[in-house]
Order: structure tokens, then C-alpha cells, then sequence
């Protein structure tokens, strides 16, 4: 009886200690009942702050797209070959399979999330600008970057169409009758992509990835702004050389100043890729003297680090 009594008296104790009626108690309760008060239409990247780092090769990564989005990232890239009509994803032909294609591994699923991001509803009606991938800054659009892998020439077309669901709902940054409209997703061609093609699109909601150490260039005959090339990149190595082992020198840093000065002159974004990935203390050297030159992309594999920096 003894017993009894010390167990109901020990579950009375516990009962009172669960019902305690502190903040934590209080969220637990909410999260375990499902509340429709932790419910809103937008939270697929809630508490996610988005950041100027673009994923190098995002195919790569275990969950493409998806993967970035949870870090934060805010530009990803696609390499895409054009084979039989189909435009494919991959590094090489080694690596390209049937079921990884540009519309299934991106436009679905950007589809998906946009149509989550803008609820249609009596609060959204008379909307005319749809809200961005990232809950917590809707203003800010994802970058999508193609990086064309067969013939450009050959593959624009089919790449323009397969982005058609995007632009018919509105989601894709356009250059029209003069004025540039920034919308969810913002496409920008590398790689292989056709710069006299892209040049005549009109309207134009497919861009170009600038040459950033050439945007002075005379010879290239074209004026680089907004409109055509929201980003010039360009290859670390010979632009600036410097490993992030032992002192970056005046003319490496001026280097980085110069061709970021140029693009910032312009209103274009800059990015320097294949940056040294290793050893880590090197990679952040490098990061951190790109940054304090004012890159704008943080060219990245390692997307946790990056979004740790």
C-alpha cells in the first residue's frame, strides 16, 4: 500500500513539474498539438537568412537546390548538355543520367516552392510582385546560373523553353521595352551561352555572365550592364594567383580591387570561381581577402563553411 501511495504521489509530483508553466512547457505543448498558430503559407525557409554565396556545381551536392536553400544560398548553378532534344545536368557525359534533367532536378522544383511562397488567397489579391524563395527577405531573388556544356547556339532555344513555366507565372527577372523588373529568380548563362544571342533577346529574361576582367575591354564591342550581365566572374588563378598560404602581396589585392571597382562601376556583381578549396585555413584567407576587396559572390563546394564564415 506504501508502494502505491509513493508512486501515485511520485506521478502527482511529475505531472505538476510537466505542467509547469514556464515558456518552454508552453512551446512544447504548441508543437506537439499541431497548432494552426505555428502554421503560415510561407515558412517552407523559415528563420533561413539568405547570403551572397553562389554553389559551385549544385548538382553535386547530395540534395540539389534543396541543400542551398537551407544554408541560405542565394545563387546556384546547373551545368547543362543538350542531348537529343533533352537538356541534361551534369559535369561530364560520365555522369549525366535520364532521370537528372534541368527541368526536374530545378524548374519543378523552384515551381513548387514559388507556388508555396505565394499563396493565392483573399490577403495576396491585387500581389503584382511574387515573393522570392527565402521567407525572411521575399524581396531578394535566387540566382540561376547556366553553365551551357554543349553547343550554346544549339541549346538556347530548348534552354529558354524549358524555363518557360516560370516566366508564364510570372517568377523570372526581366529586361523589357527598357526597364529591368527584378523577380523571384534571376537566370544568368556561363559556360558555353551565346553572347550575341543573348544580346538580341528581346525581352530578355535569360542573361549574361560578364567577363569580369575584360568588362573594360573595347574589342569585346559591348556595353556591360544590368540589363545584359548582372554578374562578371571570372577564374581565381590568373586574375589574382594568391594560394592563402603566407602574405597576399599589394599587387594581388589590387588586382582584386581593380576588377571589382570595375564591376561596381558598371552596377554589375562580382565572383571569382575556382578559388583554392583546401588546406581550410587557405580557402578562408582567400574568402576573406575576396570579401574585404568587395566581391560580392563567395564562390563555394563547401557550402556549410561558407555559410559559417
Amino acid at each position: 500500500m506504501k508502494v502505491i501511495i509513493g508512486a501515485c504521489a511520485l506521478f502527482h509530483v511529475l505531472a505538476v513539474a510537466m505542467a509547469k508553466p514556464t515558456v518552454d512547457n508552453q512551446i512544447a505543448n504548441l508543437e506537439r498539438s499541431n497548432s494552426k498558430l505555428l502554421q503560415y503559407p510561407t515558412q517552407f525557409t523559415q528563420n533561413i537568412m539568405p547570403k551572397m554565396i553562389h554553389s559551385h556545381n549544385d548538382y553535386w551536392r547530395d540534395v540539389p537546390l534543396l541543400t542551398a536553400l537551407s544554408f541560405g544560398v542565394a545563387s546556384v548553378e546547373a551545368d547543362v548538355s543538350l542531348i537529343n532534344g533533352t537538356l541534361y545536368v551534369g559535369h561530364e557525359n560520365a555522369a549525366l543520367t535520364p532521370d537528372r534533367t534541368l527541368d526536374s532536378l530545378y524548374i519543378q522544383p523552384l515551381l513548387q516552392i514559388l507556388k508555396k511562397q505565394n499563396p493565392q488567397n483573399a490577403f495576396t489579391a491585387g500581389s503584382t510582385t511574387p515573393n522570392g524563395v527565402f521567407d525572411t527577405a521575399s524581396n531578394i531573388p535566387l540566382q540561376v546560373l547556366i553553365d551551357i556544356k554543349t553547343d550554346g547556339v544549339e541549346a538556347l532555344p530548348f534552354i529558354l523553353k524549358a524555363f518557360q513555366p516560370l516566366r508564364e507565372a510570372g517568377y523570372l527577372t526581366t529586361f523589357a521595352n527598357g526597364t529591368l523588373t527584378t523577380s523571384a529568380i534571376t537566370v544568368v548563362g556561363t559556360g558555353n551561352s551565346p553572347l550575341e544571342q543573348v544580346k538580341a533577346l528581346s525581352p530578355r529574361d535569360y542573361f549574361f555572365d560578364a567577363p569580369l576582367t575584360q568588362l573594360t575591354d573595347p574589342s569585346l564591342n559591348t556595353t556591360w550592364d544590368p540589363t545584359l550581365s548582372p554578374l562578371a566572374s571570372t577564374d581565381y588563378a590568373p586574375a589574382v594567383g594568391w594560394s592563402g598560404i603566407g602574405n597576399i602581396t599589394d599587387e594581388q589585392k589590387a588586382n582584386i580591387t581593380k576588377f571589382v571597382g570595375d564591376a561596381h562601376a558598371l552596377g554589375i556583381k562580382a565572383r571569382f570561381w575556382d578559388t583554392p578549396a583546401w588546406p581550410v585555413y587557405a580557402r578562408e584567407n582567400v574568402w576573406r581577402a575576396l570579401l574585404e576587396g568587395g566581391a560580392d559572390w563567395l564562390n563555394a563546394d563547401d557550402l556549410a563553411a561558407a555559410s559559417a564564415f
